[in-house]
């Protein structure tokens, strides 16, 4: 009698458990069928945004100066930090066997140009004489003539000869070839400098131009075709916080880099107060215009996985998964590029949770 309390007592827990969890299934199914997807239109236009990328400021011109001939350093107008303007003398060589070429040239052309003329004289007065019949023979005009091109030929050498020894003496004379500033300087008096004599491979003079500067970037493939030509750019300068500077895109290398998938783009900088300096790092802001095939869908709607990025649309009253790529990025729209259409609807409150093929109410 005692057991068969214990086993009516038992029997009633069981069924009261039965009970409950028999009434806590519908509640269950209600949750999930009451779960609610906020769906948002795929919209197919450009998304204009902006982008930061890390630059490097160079000189707008930059040139090594290397003797052209052998020489010595006479003298140095010029030091590191001079700044100069085109045309104008930045040192001069000696070199005493450069000027004994250039006077024994042109005294050869002077030579052949008397000898010409000379011949040149004979041969009209003969050409005049000649027109009287039986004065002169046809032979001998013939000669006149052929000793006149003959002298006329070789001074044209003599002077095509003493113009090249006059240009090796200019290269005594070391100009610069545009404004700028001396920003190295290797030698000093009394060296001797020539192609032959470069010490380390270094220049005799470096000139760089600081008044306008190159500001190079190296943009990534995917952002390559949405650059304006002439668009003005805002950059900041690691060495000179709290300021901004403007530039504008002036050239475009038209090609990418086969190593890194980018495109060398270069900005004019005006630098006229010298603020700014060659070999420096800046942080551009550039404005990118967008892709016309792109489509906009709100930054939630991307689920990202460990294997692809994915948005979820509904089709027919079905989930399906569309794998993207991101472009532009602006407030809480995203450019990307799938198998998307213009109108079609994606879940905007979209997790990895939803799978593929989920039947939507």
């Amino acid at each position: 009698m005692k057991y068969y309390k214990y086993y009516l007592s038992a029997l009633s827990v069981i069924t009261g458990l039965a009970a409950c969890n028999s009434a806590a299934m519908p509640e269950k199914k209600a949750v999930t069928a009451d779960r609610h997807y906020i769906l948002a239109p795929v919209v197919q236009r450009p998304l204009a945004g902006n982008i930061r990328l890390p630059g490097a400021l160079a000189a707008f011109q930059k040139v090594s100066i290397y003797p052209r001939i052998n020489g010595f350093v006479k003298s140095i107008l010029v030091d590191r930090g001079t700044k100069v303007k085109k045309g104008q003398v930045l040192l001069v060589l000696e070199a005493p066997e450069v000027a004994q070429q250039y006077y024994a040239a042109q005294s050869k052309y002077i030579q052949a140009a008397a000898m010409f003329a000379s011949s040149k004289d004979n041969y009209e007065r003969t050409l005049a004489v000649s027109a009287e019949p039986g004065t002169i023979s046809a032979h001998d005009l013939e000669l006149s003539k052929s000793r006149m091109l003959a002298d006329s030929a070789l001074m044209n050498s003599e002077q095509a000869n003493f113009r090249a020894q006059e240009v090796n003496r200019s290269y005594l004379t070391v100009t610069a070839p545009f404004d700028g500033v001396i920003t190295e300087r290797n030698i000093h008096p009394g060296a001797l400098v020539g192609p032959d004599t470069k010490v380390d491979d270094k220049p005799m003079l470096m000139l760089e131009q600081e008044d306008k500067l190159r500001l190079i970037l190296q943009i990534p493939e995917v952002y390559s075709a949405q650059l304006s030509q002439q668009s003005v750019i805002t950059f900041d300068v690691n060495a000179i916080p709290g300021q901004h500077f403007e530039g504008t895109i002036a050239r475009q290398a038209g090609t990418l880099n086969d190593k890194f998938r980018s495109e060398a783009v270069e900005i004019d900088v005006q630098n006229a107060h010298h603020l700014l300096k060659a070999g420096m790092y800046t942080e551009v802001l550039l404005p990118l215009n967008g892709s016309a095939q792109a489509m906009l869908v709100p930054s939630s709607a991307i689920v990202m996985s460990t294997e692809k990025k994915y948005v979820i649309a509904v089709k027919d009253h079905h989930t399906k998964w569309v794998d993207i790529e991101e472009g532009n990025h602006h407030n809480d729209s995203i450019e990307v590029f799938g198998h998307l259409q213009a109108d079609d609807q994606v879940i905007v409150n979209a997790t990895d949770e939803i799978k593929d093929g989920v039947r939507i109410p």
